[in-house]
């Protein structure tokens, strides 16, 4: 990227020279803001741990440096760029890391911080789904996470990566994030809200994020982000963890949003410091507590973030006025469900008591048992993960159970070249058949798919939406 093709206005600049501490020049920010961003990913411990896949990734030779801020992640340097792109390596097409901004990694790490352990949690605005799995990661798949968004046309991209992430634990809602205080009061142990915002922090990525900033346009945003702070904190449980978060500088849309619902809220809200994150954190944080990451300060976008704790309950909101529908599917239990466990058994799948089984017509899918109280309370657009579709022979699993689900048992091994095969959605023909009819096929020991074998083939089950063209994985031919 070219020096000075950074779109930055006067009046933006006289406000960041107001906000910028006395330790950070102007100068500084300004430079930070012309460099092209490093890019970072964040390992997918669901999957992998982050020592099995330093090695997995050794003879790439990509240059990784650990994020301070959260273990799994790191910013990558790699010759192999345009070979292959990070989106289509291997690693990333079987869920084992997340591409993501180094410091959209931060708000994840304060509603974890000291020890916090959670068991419910709403992502108010949740695609395209970074924060939502590096939050799944943090709960082991355990618990359960409401992911919320308010975009229709971006609920499908969080699906999509959640799905390859190997989650089970999210329930989805489209909604406007303001109406959850009223629809589920004091229900969440700890609540996410990583607000929409100006986008001043991310003009390293976008040039032209601030063309049509204005102080106005600001303000009126944060509007918005008080209502949406004062539902969330309504849905919040007493000694609940609330974090609130932008990727903007000022303090219209971050501090005075935060002290806007402490004047509000004087008795129930307390700020909880952030000096003790990590290691160089005393270097963003401002008097109240809060990081206020300028771009220059650890070489990352500029970014926001304050953790408050609920310390009393409030007065509730008034009740809501839609209406929630008939819930279509009940719960499958006794035989049925045993039948159903068994028979996934048998095709290498398997779960634990934190999901349970529930049917729609022929659709059976798993649920997470934490998220089953708030069933009829605000409407759903998908829980949990779909498992099968019941038809006369049996089960027809799906592939995002294959990839949540499938274990060390039925399974068949693709080469490096098979591998390639299945992304591209064609069916394989490897050397030596296996046994069963229908296998978990993987790569580098992880699932990709189901597979039906018919005579020599193993016929490709990869959804169609999923299906890759164009260059794919590394060069270097590895046998799995």
């Amino acid at each position: 990227m070219a020096q000075n093709s950074v779109f930055l206005p006067e009046q933006f600049l006289a406000q960041m020279r107001e906000a910028l501490p006395s330790h950070l020049s102007l100068d500084d920010f300004i430079a930070a803001c012309q460099r092209p961003l490093r890019r970072s990913i964040r390992v997918n411990t669901l999957k992998i741990s982050v020592e099995d896949f330093l090695t997995l990734v050794a003879p790439y030779g990509w240059q990784l440096t650990p994020v301070p801020w959260c273990a799994e992640g790191f910013w990558i340097e790699r010759d192999d760029e345009d070979a292959v792109p990070l989106g289509s390596t291997a690693e990333h097409l079987s869920g084992l890391f997340y591409i993501q901004e180094a410091s959209s990694m931060l708000p994840v790490a304060a509603l974890f911080a000291e020890g916090n352990t959670p068991e419910r949690v709403m992502d108010v605005a949740a695609a395209p789904g970074s924060k939502t799995t590096q939050i799944a990661a943090q709960m082991g798949n355990r618990g359960a996470i409401l992911a919320n968004e308010f975009s229709a046309s971006r609920v499908k991209v969080l699906h999509a990566n959640i799905s390859r992430c190997g989650i089970h634990n999210v329930a989805l809602t489209h909604f406007d994030g303001r109406v959850f205080g009223a629809a589920l009061p004091e229900v969440f142990d700890a609540i996410l809200l990583d607000a929409p915002c100006s986008g001043e922090g991310v003009v390293r990525k976008d040039p032209d994020a601030l063309k049509n900033w204005s102080v106005e346009s600001n303000l009126e945003i944060a509007a918005t982000q008080r209502e949406l702070i004062e539902s969330a904190f309504h849905a919040l449980r007493p000694g609940g963890t609330l974090v609130y978060s932008t990727c903007t500088l000022n303090r219209d849309e971050n501090e005075d949003v935060c002290l806007w619902l402490k004047a509000q809220y004087p008795d129930a809200v307390e700020f909880l410091p952030l000096n003790d994150l990590f290691a160089s954190a005393h270097e963003a944080v401002t008097p109240d507590g809060f990081l206020h990451v300028f771009p220059q300060i650890y070489d990352c976008e500029g970014f926001f973030v304050a953790r408050l704790r609920k310390t009393a309950a409030v007065a509730p909101l008034p009740a809501p006025t839609f209406k929630v529908g008939n819930f279509p599917f009940a719960p499958l239990k006794g035989r049925d469900a045993g039948q159903v466990t068994l028979a996934a058994g048998k095709a290498g799948l398997s779960w634990d008591e934190t999901l349970h089984l529930w049917q729609r017509d022929k659709e059976i899918w798993l649920f997470p048992a934490n998220i089953e109280p708030l069933i009829g309370k605000v409407r759903f657009s998908r829980i949990g993960i779909r498992l099968a579709e019941v038809h006369n022979k049996g089960y027809r699993w799906q592939h995002e159970a294959v990839i949540a689900l499938a274990g060390h048992d039925n399974t068949f091994a693709l080469t490096h070249q098979e591998a390639e095969e299945w992304y591209r959605g064609r069916d394989v023909y490897p050397e030596n058949t296996p046994s069963n009819d229908e296998v978990v096929v993987t790569y580098q020991g992880y699932p990709l798919g189901l597979a039906k074998k018919v005579g020599s083939r193993l016929k490709n089950s990869y959804p169609r939406e999923l299906v890759r063209d164009g260059r794919l994985f590394t060069g270097n031919d590895r046998t799995a």
